[in-house]
């Protein structure tokens, strides 16, 4: 991510908005029960990650109150208290799950609008210990919202992703790809990928070309599809992805 994103970042905030009505009126579609059934993700029922997309919220918005205080604030206090808060509230109804999900995205947008400008440039710190601006938890939290709906399993895929998330998601990924540590890009290493409607790509070397929409390049580098819509010439099915997002560099 360029620096540059810190020019269109408060921008995101009505796409993230609208991702959440989304996300909230599939839940409005879904029962008790089938809240409790597997999602998508192994080990997780859609309770879980409706949970986890509540809690992200939150966690981004202690970022934006380091950033905004000065204090330093960690994302979640600690792997085991953010695993505890996603058994504690994975069980819940729809109507106390949606409660939480819109209150939780409504206070993060609201700390995003209201950050002042010198904030939004101070640096703060992944759970996994990457360091960023804090206007990027704005883009990190669009990742949330749209990978995770399709998580849930209940009729959002990735046909149904925004065009704009599409195009920056995409783009995002291959800079990330590009940046990944040796060895950290698995299967991928050596592969040329190139999207077929943007044209938009990038070489990790030599090798075999995996080509797709934008859409289908992204489902599957995100591992929200098997590869669906991507041919590789010559190797076969595409191979598996490394794990998604990579880190952003700033």
């Amino acid at each position: 991510m360029a620096e540059t994103g810190m020019d269109d970042w408060r921008k995101v905030l009505e796409h993230l908005e609208a991702g959440a009505e989304r996300i909230l009126a599939t839940l409005a579609g879904l029962t008790d029960a089938r809240l409790r059934e597997p999602s998508a993700l192994p080990g997780w029922t859609r309770g879980h990650v409706v949970t986890h997309v509540a809690r992200n919220a939150d966690s981004l918005w202690n970022l934006l109150e380091w950033a905004r205080t000065g204090r330093e604030i960690p994302q979640y206090p600690s792997l085991a208290a953010r695993n505890a808060a996603l058994e504690a509230g994975a069980g819940r109804g729809v109507a106390e799950q949606a409660a939480d999900l819109r209150d939780s995205a409504a206070r993060f947008v609201e700390q995003a609008r209201a950050l002042p400008e010198e904030a939004a440039r101070a640096r703060v710190r992944a759970m996994a210990g990457w360091e960023h601006p804090a206007w990027y938890a704005v883009y990190r939290r669009w990742h949330e919202v749209e990978a995770h709906h399709v998580d849930l399993a209940a009729g959002y895929g990735p046909a149904d992703w925004p065009d704009a998330y599409v195009r920056w998601a995409l783009r995002e990924t291959l800079d990330g790809l590009v940046g990944l540590p040796p060895g950290g890009q698995g299967s991928l290493a050596g592969y040329r990928l190139v999207s077929t409607d943007s044209g938009d790509g990038v070489a990790l070397g030599d090798g075999p070309e995996a080509t797709g929409s934008s859409r289908a390049l992204l489902a599957w580098l995100s591992g929200r599809s098997r590869g669906a819509g991507v041919v590789v010439r010559g190797e076969g099915t595409p191979p598996v992805p490394p794990p998604w997002p990579p880190p952003a560099r700033f």
